[in-house]
């Protein structure tokens, strides 16, 4: 199971979730949102190598909403991106786009995430429009503020899901929701997406809570 972390900031938050052994770290590139990346605490403008000791890194996945390509960009040079989530109205030909522009001269085999919003069946058939073109869907709750809403939309309609495309779990997960988790079965379904209820503040996760979450849902 893939655990990708969202909505990180802190640089030593970072390392702490880092040596959980999770997969993904979130960087959020969204000036509306509490957890937007503007300059790590550590005083560092671009997010540092930090653990070269520390064996296997996360993967890096800079969050965009209707962006400007130019911006997603700059930010895959900068972050050393390993994959673009784009929360937005973003068309398929911006997935396509930017594949190009990046792949390879700027990051090779760079990964793209499109996050879909639902709240019912019918949401889920958006995902069509960008098949062959996202290597990863995120299925989210659909609220007034993009992500981050903290609240959970009913797993079972994912059954309508009849994609090729794996996809990640995300809204509203909890540490009250490993067993949950365990219990829900789709054949593309690979990992989850953590962020607001494993918070201290905006961007700070509580490290023990997420630690103890890891250890019920990986038995």
């Amino acid at each position: 199971m893939i655990i990708k972390v969202c909505g990180m900031r802190d640089a030593d938050n970072i390392r702490d979730i880092s040596a959980l052994g999770v997969d993904m770290i979130g960087l959020i590139f969204y000036p509306p949102s509490p957890r937007y990346v503007q300059q790590f605490s550590s005083g560092a403008g671009i997010i540092p190598d930090y653990a070269p000791d520390m064996g296997k890194t996360p993967l890096r996945v800079g969050v965009f909403v209707d962006d400007m390509p130019q911006n997603i960009v700059t930010r895959v040079y900068n972050y050393k991106l390993d994959y673009i989530q784009l929360h937005g109205n973003e068309p398929r030909e911006t997935l396509e786009n930017l594949r190009a522009t990046i792949d390879p001269d700027i990051k090779p085999k760079i990964k793209i995430i499109k996050a879909i919003s639902v709240s019912s069946a019918e949401d889920i058939k958006k995902y069509k429009e960008y098949v062959g073109a996202a290597d990863l869907f995120l299925f989210d709750t659909k609220c007034k503020t993009v992500g981050g809403s903290g609240e959970q939309f009913d797993w079972q309609v994912l059954q309508a899901y009849d994609g090729d495309v794996p996809f990640l779990l995300s809204g509203g997960i909890g540490p009250d929701d490993a067993e949950r988790i365990k219990n829900f079965h789709h054949p593309k379904c690979i990992g989850i997406d953590l962020n607001s209820k494993f918070e201290i503040e905006p961007a700070l996760k509580d490290v023990e809570k997420l630690k103890q979450f890891l250890v019920k849902v990986k038995k």
